[in-house]
């Protein structure tokens, strides 16, 4: 069950990060007017956009712990100053959806293998093993 959650989580963080990185990289207009009603100057769309483009090559793959680590903060960061900014520009409740993308990069975090981890225990590991045998 563990193994499913973080992969149906990480498929659902890779592929809206895969679709708004491209969007940002092309200059999509409608992605474009979006950046201009937050605030951020266009040259902002392609940087940010490679920025998630490089975080959806290292999130899946094998390896690359820290890197992991890494694109986790990244999206992270991105979403919750996404969340922000939406808010911050009258969007109401527009600045929810990000949210959803979080829990899911939460719970992708939360459930990865110890083989992607860069730390080998999280303190809810600590809990859950809490109360077996020894």
């Amino acid at each position: 069950m563990k193994k499913a959650v973080y992969w149906i989580t990480t498929i659902w963080v890779v592929g809206v990060m895969a679709i708004s990185g491209m969007l940002s990289v092309i200059h999509e207009p409608r992605m474009m007017e979006g950046f201009a009603h937050l605030g951020y100057p266009a040259y902002f769309a392609r940087l940010l956009g490679g920025a998630k483009l490089l975080g959806v090559c290292v999130l899946p793959a094998p390896g690359w712990v820290r890197l992991k680590e890494w694109a986790y903060a990244g999206f992270g960061i991105t979403i919750l100053s996404a969340s922000y900014s939406h808010l911050l520009s009258g969007d109401g409740l527009k600045a929810l959806e990000p949210l959803a993308t979080l829990a899911a990069l939460a719970a992708s975090y939360l459930t990865r293998s110890i083989d992607r981890r860069f730390f080998v225990s999280t303190p809810f590991d600590v809990v859950a093993n809490s109360g077996s045998a020894r």
